[in-house]
């Protein structure tokens, strides 16, 4: 009963790391519209995660963790810039350009580049395939097609309009709209290679909270270092009582240093290609949360996600057949072993006959 128990543990986690992502995209992409600025953002939730692992590792590992040597800190240092500063900072970016859900929407092409990247096709490549291409289709449909927009569950915007009182997403340009969405993508990219990197990482530094405080600490130099040399207005450092503390804080907290750890244990329960390909659900639930505040929520975001979910479930499937698959050819060959030592040793023992 335990090891069933253990054996959902990773589902409930890649579950709860998605309602994660969705209230962090919707409360940054509105903090964003009531002009908080990107660079500072991702600097302030970097240094929050941080304080919040420091007293956390120092307490519980300061005596367990294995030693750091140069060549494991320059990899995390450069895997750190890979999926933190570079992928976070193109994707809040587009974020502020777009809209939460197609901002969650393009976090589903992470499954398509993980896959290819990860190169895991097997027996089952075809349901995986499939799925690759309906995630794909999804994203593509999101971005570039919005269709009439739907009524929201909420007419009145919680959190109140933009400073010129118009909805911020409709004023953006098409093209500045389309060129901030592929830019998401490549965002997306660098989030698929570190999700790669960091499974290679694990192997030879297993302590999972020490790995993400130092990568936390790594991105707090780095984003501090982007944020400082684009933002040089002080007035933009600023942080009151407002919508922008609570989402520094809640990133931080939470989007950063709880599901930067939930991921790590997730890659290392399961694998990269099987966190990323949750995705999915993020999408629904961040078009949701959207719409019960008010913002205007397109019909081709909803089509896009049906088909994302699809692709969703036909990749799970396609790695559930593979894994199960591999426990049966697994077992087979142990069976064959161990008859294969009975016949090797029932002909080395002499019978009765032969004495």
């Amino acid at each position: 009963m335990k090891m069933g128990a253990r054996n959902k543990t990773p589902y409930v986690v890649a579950m709860v790391l998605q309602v994660i992502f969705a209230t962090t995209l919707v409360i940054s992409k509105v903090a964003f519209d009531q002009g908080l600025s990107t660079f500072v953002y991702i600097f302030y939730r970097q240094v929050v995660a941080a304080a919040v692992l420091l007293p956390l590792a120092f307490a519980l590992e300061r005596r367990n963790a294995p030693a750091l040597s140069c060549r494991i800190l320059l990899k995390m240092f450069l895997y750190t810039f890979m999926g933190s500063t570079l992928g976070m900072t193109l994707y809040n970016t587009s974020l502020k350009y777009t809209s939460a859900t197609v901002g969650s929407a393009f976090g589903n092409s992470v499954p398509v580049v993980t896959f290819f990247l990860a190169l895991m096709l097997s027996l089952q490549g075809r349901a995986k395939m499939t799925g690759m291409a309906l995630c794909l289709t999804g994203v593509l449909l999101i971005a570039l097609y919005a269709g009439p927009s739907l009524r929201p569950l909420n007419r009145h915007r919680v959190f109140g309009s933009h400073h010129n009182g118009h909805d911020p997403v409709t004023h953006i340009s098409r093209s500045l709209w389309i060129t901030w969405t592929f830019l998401m993508l490549v965002a997306c990219g660098a989030w698929s290679t570190w999700f790669i990197l960091q499974g290679l990482l694990l192997k030879e530094y297993p302590n999972k909270l020490v790995l993400t405080l130092i990568q936390c600490l790594f991105g707090t130099v780095q984003s501090g270092l982007v944020a400082v040399a684009i933002d040089r207005d002080l007035s933009k450092w600023k942080l009151g009582f407002d919508l922008s503390l609570l989402a520094v804080a809640y990133s931080g907290i939470v989007g950063t240093a709880i599901c930067f750890y939930l991921q790590t244990w997730c890659v290392d329960m399961k694998g990269p290609v099987f966190l990323v390909m949750w995705n999915p659900l993020s999408l629904l639930l961040t078009a949701f949360c959207s719409s019960l505040i008010g913002e205007t929520v397109h019909l081709g975001s909803i089509l896009g996600g049906i088909v994302l979910v699809g692709g969703l479930y036909s990749m799970l499937w396609g790695k559930n057949k593979e894994e199960s698959q591999n426990e049966t050819d697994g077992g087979q060959e142990e069976d064959e072993e161990v008859e294969g030592k009975e016949t090797v040793e029932k002909e080395a023992t002499p019978s009765h006959q032969q004495v």
